[in-house]
């Protein structure tokens, strides 16, 4: 990323579940997620609230390289995860589009697959820029 954080990655939650983030281009990011039991639920399968995290961190992420250089911040508005089928072990593979980049509002599509391809959820996540201060 051309910013510094102003937390290291890996004290944040996204380095408490295990997220590698992968490439990214200008409308389009990509990351990992190895399942293991600290990102199931009681029932053996990954936890709905990983996915959400998943989407919003990645989305944030991608915005940010673009804002942060201009002045801007990046944050999570307004976050819809919906679960298609339960991903139990392997690696959830997420994959970003920008859908929209406007002034105040960015807007992604993010596609949550298993290790074969299957959808295993997909998220609309609208990010906010803001100026920095």
């Amino acid at each position: 990323m051309e910013f510094e954080p102003k937390i290291a990655p890996e004290k944040t939650l996204d380095g408490l579940i295990g997220l590698q983030v992968g490439d990214f281009g200008e409308d389009w990011a990509e990351a990992t997620l190895p399942v293991g039991d600290h990102v199931r639920q009681p029932m053996g399968l990954v936890h709905g609230g990983v996915y959400a995290a998943i989407a919003e961190s990645l989305t944030s992420m991608a915005t940010a390289r673009a804002v942060v250089p201009e002045g801007s911040m990046a944050q999570g508005l307004s976050n819809t995860t919906n679960f298609l089928r339960p991903c139990f072990d392997g690696t959830v593979h997420a994959r970003a589009e920008r859908l929209h980049k406007g002034r105040t509002t960015w807007v992604w599509d993010v596609r949550m697959t298993d290790d074969q391809g299957r959808a295993c959820a997909v998220t609309r996540m609208v990010i906010a820029v803001r100026p920095i201060g």
